[in-house]
């Protein structure tokens, strides 16, 4: 799982100029990548209650998350797809790591991207 996470996802940026146009190759490419890591995240979490839950929150959240699927999130357009990524993403994690919390909190590692979604 860490080889897969540290040396297989690639997440091209592209300037907003190049993807906007959705039938553009770099933005076909992009969003293949995106949603390839995306799958990979919803594979890790699988692992939660089998591997170490540290083990598989920094896989899945530190680093998938936030180091390559928050930045296509945040040069996302606000919109129906921007929704639809973010809803794929939420429908991943555990729900057995939310139990615990308090109202209106969250894990550490999800900060970011629960700030990108009340924008």
């Amino acid at each position: 799982l860490k080889k897969s996470v540290e040396e297989d996802v690639f997440i091209p940026l592209y300037p907003k100029s190049t993807v906007e146009d959705k039938s553009s190759l770099c933005s076909k490419f992009q969003d293949r990548r995106f949603w390839s890591a995306v799958k990979l995240l919803s594979n890790v979490l699988l692992w939660d209650g089998i591997v170490q839950e540290d083990t598989i929150r920094d896989l899945g959240l530190s680093k998938l998350l936030n180091r390559y699927l928050l930045l296509n999130l945040l040069n996302t357009p606000p919109g129906p797809e921007g929704i639809e990524k973010c809803n794929k993403v939420v429908a991943s994690l555990p729900e057995r790591w939310f139990q615990d919390l308090k109202s209106g909190s969250t894990l550490p590692e999800l900060l970011n991207f629960c700030q990108h979604m009340l924008r």
